[in-house]
């Protein structure tokens, strides 16, 4: 069961959401990011609904969803879910050729969007958080199908509309708690070597 709440994404520095981060500036920053790829990768505006919070990220149905997972000092998973049309639609204006059926173009087309905007999330996130790593998108498309994060977190969840479809950027992140609070050197570890 989906638990939301509304929160404010024009305020910063209410609804911490841990220390050193707001649900409020994560939901900002998420908004500018994906406002920012449409508009100059695809000439698209889109129209920001109201943000909340769930509990799971449980939204999609059928359709298409894109993850792309991030460590460092701070943890986490960002999406990118719609619809089978609306993701031929970003698809066609991303490679300027149609689409009327979601395949491997369509799927590629949505891990690079997703990659942009999470990465850019993450690239304005590193400034106050910690150098953070990206993995490769994950893309699922189908029907009857949920994604969980096996960690309990909330997402915070940015809806947008266009022509009438919706899409929903959504991230979960948290501090490491593996992470040691060791400063480490940049670079590869240096191995150990044992002589005996």
């Amino acid at each position: 069961m989906t638990h939301e709440k509304p929160i404010d994404a024009s305020v910063t520095g209410g609804g911490a959401a841990e220390p050193g981060l707001s649900k409020d500036e994560l939901a900002l920053a998420i908004r500018v990011s994906t406002e920012e790829v449409f508009s100059t990768m695809l000439g698209l505006d889109l129209a920001v609904g109201e943000v909340y919070v769930a509990k799971d990220s449980v939204e999609p149905s059928s359709g298409v969803v894109s993850i792309v997972g991030f460590a460092g000092p701070w943890v986490g998973s960002g999406s990118l879910y719609c619809s089978g049309p609306f993701a031929c639609k970003i698809a066609s204006f991303f490679l300027q050729e149609q689409f009327a059926a979601v395949n491997e173009d369509v799927l590629d087309s949505v891990a690079e969007l997703t990659n942009m905007i999470i990465g850019n999330v993450k690239t304005h996130l590193e400034n106050r958080l910690g150098a953070m790593g990206l993995s490769t998108p994950t893309v699922i498309y189908g029907r009857n199908f949920q994604t969980r994060s096996v960690r309990n977190q909330e997402w915070t969840v940015v809806p947008f509309t266009l022509d009438g479809d919706r899409m929903c950027v959504q991230m979960c992140i948290m501090p490491n708690p593996d992470e040691t609070h060791q400063t480490k050197r940049a670079g590869f570890p240096i191995p150990h070597v044992l002589s005996i």
